[in-house]
């Protein structure tokens, strides 16, 4: 049963009971204004108590400008303290570490939800996004380290960066959006300039044992598979994150450019030199076999998703039986009720073609 249920321990002193990270999902169910919900509360914290070894919230926005969707948790303010500070407690009751994933939907921020045009490493017209100036880049960075203090505060084991998926520190990272002149433009060493001046600063202003992962994707949403691996392996030659979690969609998939096929995009990743960094993966990750041939290629640790809305106990069933078998999509808006979601929830994962039915 590889090490899966073996406890992973991470360079900054926090330990991992098992190698199962419940990854950060969109859910829809906060509070306009970024407040915590009741709703949020229990599906997280049912994760906690089935078995996750760390439980991640949704993407939480750093600025109020950069809300990606609606319902979405905040930690761009003190008033969002009081919820994130029970969120965290209800975790960590469950014996889970608890993670905030730190985000800002940049150019990807609806207009109307936002109030205002969005915002973007440089103009954007296709969006109506527009560039930010080098100081508001580094109010971006100052917000984010900021958004890891209030977790710190909150009482959270960690934060995860969010520099996956299309969103802004990944628009930083395209060639093709970002088509700045200063020191967050050009090459790809300014491009992640942001991403590691984050990195920099929640280290220097968070106790030394504060868990700082970051996330980061290889394809689609206009990044290069050769820029996403000189990223990754810059930040784990430099050794200041607790973990890379790559976000897949696929775990076995090959690469889509076809200078890199021939072998899977996952192996990219694990070749590269890590220490003690430790490697993760999400993508497609729906029951046991998947889980345990993406254990076997060399990884740390496994994010589960849409597995972990089918089934809050995930772990533990797997623990107990290694062969059991996940239910099966569509699901009922009942058994998702029964599996801890609320109903802003439930009407999200309705929009995801097959899945409630």
């Amino acid at each position: 049963m590889s090490n899966l249920f073996q406890p992973l321990q991470f360079k900054s002193g926090s330990s991992l009971k098992n190698r199962f990270m419940l990854a950060p999902l969109t859910n829809t169910q906060s509070h306009a204004d970024g407040r915590l919900s009741d709703d949020e509360y229990h599906w997280l914290t049912m994760r906690a108590k089935g078995g996750f070894g760390l439980t991640m919230t949704c993407a939480a926005h750093v600025q109020a400008v950069g809300q990606g969707f609606p319902g979405q948790l905040g930690i761009f303010g003190d008033e969002h303290l009081e919820g994130l500070t029970r969120l965290a407690q209800g975790i960590k009751n469950e014996n889970s570490l608890a993670v905030v994933q730190l985000h800002h939907a940049g150019m990807r921020s609806p207009a109307e939800l936002i109030g205002q045009a969005p915002v973007c490493p440089s103009d954007h017209p296709e969006t109506g996004a527009t560039g930010l100036s080098t100081a508001a880049v580094e109010q971006l960075i100052e917000d984010f380290i900021c958004a890891a203090e209030r977790a710190e505060k909150a009482g959270f084991d960690g934060v995860e960066i969010h520099g996956a998926h299309g969103y802004i520190l990944a628009q930083f990272l395209s060639g093709t959006i970002n088509q700045r002149q200063d020191q967050f433009g050009g090459s790809i060493e300014n491009r992640m300039r942001p991403i590691t001046e984050i990195i920099e600063g929640v280290r220097s202003r968070c106790r030394p044992d504060f868990l700082l992962g970051l996330r980061l994707s290889p394809e689609r949403f206009d990044v290069h598979l050769p820029d996403i691996i000189e990223v990754a392996k810059v930040i784990l030659a430099a050794g200041k994150i607790d973990f890379l979690d790559m976000s897949l969609w696929d775990s076995f998939k090959e690469p889509e450019d076809e200078a890199f096929k021939g072998r899977s995009l996952l192996s990219y990743f694990t070749e590269l030199e890590r220490g003690d960094v430790a490697l993760g993966i999400a993508g497609k990750l729906r029951n046991p076999d998947e889980v345990n041939r993406a254990m076997a290629a060399g990884i740390d640790f496994i994010m589960l998703g849409r597995a972990a809305i089918l089934h809050h106990d995930f772990p533990l069933q797997m623990q107990a039986d290694q062969d059991f078998t996940p239910v099966r999509n569509p699901v009922s808006a009942d058994y998702l009720r029964a599996e801890g979601l609320g109903e802003a929830f439930i009407t999200y994962m309705s929009g995801w073609k097959g899945f409630v039915g």
